[in-house]
């Protein structure tokens, strides 16, 4: 199977603005769309409650044609038109698709922020990890999330081998981000979010990129698009991750960044595996 998933920071805009941003997050789609992937998961959607509008459904059907659409948008009492995630999959797949409630704190299971599907023999799941935010004002929410969220994937690999997927605003260690030093206060890299995640991995979960590329240094997946110069310098942070069952670890053929061009913020990031 050939996999992509993408923090695309609004469909909306990508699929309908003007804007030059857009004309960039167009390109980033066309070239998931020319990799021909089996299934695609986008974070941070920013849909209203009630999910793509038909003019969204009719680009996304002439765009990306012979997939299946799954959403899930915030809702009430979470913020409107905020996080959200989506399922692009082959039609001819035909998984049980849920949206899991994790017994998150504050309004995080409103905010659309996991989706599972499930196969005969695995799980796929994506999610848009909550941000510990300016100030670090829900780091202590985000501690709980980490935790729901870990006994949530231990849970579904108890049942079958998993593939997880998705922005988890996080850099697991130093090697992850161009400037350690200067951002260990940072939101995505304090010391609680790494320890969530080395908590995460060590509940039975491989981190596919360093399992194939070992060690390699300067690969990221996010530029900060506030500074203009962060892709151009490459200061930028590995926050996006396709995860597996340590089972299914020698399955996994190719985990990678997609080329997203000069348009900063997130990059596609691939996995193939042989499942």
């Amino acid at each position: 199977m050939k996999l992509i998933s993408w923090n695309i920071d609004s469909l909306n805009a990508a699929l309908t603005s003007d804007s030059a941003r857009a004309e960039l997050s167009r390109a980033v789609l066309k070239t998931i769309k020319d990799e021909d992937p089996d299934v695609i998961a986008i974070q941070e959607t920013k849909l209203s409650s009630k999910g793509p509008t038909k003019k969204h459904l009719e680009i996304l059907q002439e765009d990306v044609p012979d997939y299946t659409i799954a959403w899930n948008s915030s809702k009430e009492p979470a913020r409107k038109s905020y996080a959200g995630t989506m399922f692009l999959f082959k039609n001819f797949l035909s998984p049980n698709v849920t949206y899991p409630e994790i017994g998150a704190p504050s309004t995080m299971d409103a905010e659309g922020r996991i989706i599972t599907l499930e196969f005969d023999d695995f799980f796929i799941t994506q999610v848009y990890t909550p941000n510990a935010g300016s100030g670090l004002v829900r780091l202590e929410e985000r501690q709980q999330w980490d935790i729901k969220y870990a006994d949530y994937l231990a849970s579904l690999d108890k049942e079958k081998p998993v593939i997880a997927t998705g922005d988890y605003n996080v850099a697991h260690k130093e090697i992850d981000l161009k400037n350690p030093k200067s951002n260990r206060r940072s939101a995505g890299f304090t010391d609680e979010e790494r320890e969530g995640f080395t908590n995460l991995l060590a509940r039975g979960f491989t981190d596919t990129f360093r399992y194939i590329h070992g060690d390699v240094e300067g690969v990221y997946s996010w530029w900060n698009q506030r500074a203009k110069t962060s892709k151009i310098n490459n200061s930028g942070w590995r926050i996006d991750y396709w995860l597996v069952s340590d089972r299914i670890a020698d399955k996994v053929q190719k985990s990678e960044m997609i080329d997203s061009g000069t348009r900063q913020d997130h990059t596609p990031t691939l996995l193939e595996i042989d499942i």
